[in-house]
């Protein structure tokens, strides 16, 4: 505007002629639009939300509301109409936005800046942080917020909010990071810690929304508008909701696909992602991968931070072959990752834990360690048993090693029953301390094609605890 009242002032004082040409020219639109004048409009801020506006949508929805009357219900639930904002950070739908605005919502009514709406599930959240992932299954990919830094932030820099605030869409406003590191306690059980405090209008129906820098980066969502306060909001820092939306897209948590890396951003949020631990056996170490390497690439998609290596693998069938590319020292590495069903790998871990468990009970209990001899053995040798367990360690100072039980030996039968698998010597365990009582048991054991007998002490749970 400074400029058109310039041009103005400037055609009062030229000659007549020239006044007529001006004239002439704004008459045929020559001067409009002024080109100057389209670039000083197109500003950062108007970039940014340009930008950042494809990838944010408003939520809507019902929740029933229970009226509480001197502590006690009242009256049957109402319904109330709730409203807030998200963020697609992958292109396949997922949405990060408020818990608070989606909780106990019946119906989640997504709207895209393009008008589409569709219907999302929530596919996790965390009420202590008040965050959640919602998903949304469009025909096509949508577009995905450009994600900063909240590390690097200076009170009194430019921000933009953009929200649905109540339930007017897109809307947005412009302030400025008015402190850093706040601590906001909204009620007896919401305590909000390390926030931005902006004067950028904050409303109901912001929540979930983004906290722009004037680059159009996601620096921020907006969460919290103090009550009675007039420019005092607050929003959750980007690095802080980017690591916990790392932990809710986990694919072993989401999928039950287990890889077995932790990736972190050592030098920084926007630094590279560097593997800082990996599972014994885990998919991650027999693909070749090792601590310090650098992912740069996992399938098609490049990896900047840890969040990318959760949404690189999410959707990935287990056992099929994905594409790593990895920078090790001064050298470029192509390996192979295969994930394997998590499912599996937990119920081969319960049952090892529970064989090493039932092993050292019979090991206390008997003083012997044993594994499985096949009925094999027994028909070679012509002898009368179906099976047996082998002795493959005696405790020194156990009443076994005082019978003269040797290594090799097959134990056959304890007192009434017969030994011919580790479900049968865990049955004799599970009846210790009745068989303590007893006093000492009848044992039998197969030495080469000779049975031999002797009497066994065997230890009660209570002298298993002391021991």
């Amino acid at each position: 505007m400074h400029k058109l009242r310039t041009c103005r002032s400037s055609a009062l004082h030229l000659p007549t002629h020239c006044v007529w040409l001006v004239a002439l020219c704004c008459g045929m639109g020559w001067l409009l639009p002024t080109p100057g004048l389209a670039t000083e409009r197109m500003t950062p801020i108007v970039r940014a939300v340009r930008d950042a506006r494809p990838a944010v949508v408003n939520i809507q929805g019902q929740k029933a509301v229970a009226e509480v009357s001197a502590g006690k219900s009242s009256a049957p639930p109402r319904q109330v109409n709730g409203m807030g904002t998200g963020i697609v950070i992958d292109a396949r739908g997922y949405i990060l936005t408020n818990y608070h605005v989606v909780d106990g919502v019946r119906q989640i009514n997504t709207t895209l800046a393009s008008g589409q709406t569709y219907v999302a599930q929530v596919v996790a959240y965390d009420k202590k942080s008040d965050l959640a992932i919602i998903r949304i299954r469009a025909p096509s990919d949508l577009p995905v917020i450009r994600l900063g830094t909240s590390a690097d932030l200076m009170a009194g820099e430019t921000v933009v909010a953009v929200g649905n605030a109540f339930g007017y869409e897109h809307t947005v406003t412009t302030g400025i990071i008015s402190a850093l590191h706040r601590n906001v306690q909204v009620n007896e059980t919401q305590q909000y810690l390390d926030l931005i405090q902006t004067d950028a209008s904050i409303n109901p129906g912001n929540s979930g929304g983004p906290l722009l820098n004037v680059d159009g980066e996601m620096i921020g969502m907006n969460v919290a508008v103090r009550a009675g306060a007039q420019g005092i909001g607050f929003a959750i820092p980007v690095d802080k909701a980017l690591e916990i939306a790392t932990r809710l897209l986990s694919v072993e948590k989401l999928e039950n696909h287990w890889h077995g890396m932790t990736a972190l951003a050592l030098d920084g949020p926007q630094g590279p992602v560097t593997i800082a631990r990996l599972d014994r056996k885990s998919p991650a170490e027999r693909c070749g991968l090792k601590r310090g390497d650098q992912l740069e690439r996992i399938g098609n998609l490049a990896i900047r931070r840890p969040l990318d290596v959760e949404r690189a693998l999410l959707g990935k069938s287990s056992g099929a072959r994905i594409p790593l590319v990895v920078r090790r020292g001064d050298e470029t590495v192509d390996l192979d990752l295969r994930l394997t069903s998590r499912s599996k790998n937990r119920a081969t871990a319960r049952n090892a834990a529970a064989a090493q468990a039932s092993q050292q009970a019979i090991w206390e209990t008997l003083g012997l360690k044993l594994r499985p001899e096949p009925a094999a053995t027994f028909r070679a040798r012509n002898i009368p048993y179906r099976g047996g367990m082998r002795v493959v360690a005696v405790r020194p100072d156990s009443s076994a090693a005082v019978q003269g039980v040797q290594v090799g030996d097959v134990l056959v039968k304890m007192h009434r029953w017969t030994t011919a698998s580790e479900k049968d010597v865990r049955f004799i365990v599970d009846h210790a301390d009745a068989l303590a009582r007893v006093g000492k048991v009848k044992f039998y054991v197969v030495r080469g094609e000779e049975t031999f007998f002797g009497h066994l002490s065997v230890a009660s749970r209570a002298e298993r605890a002391v021991r």
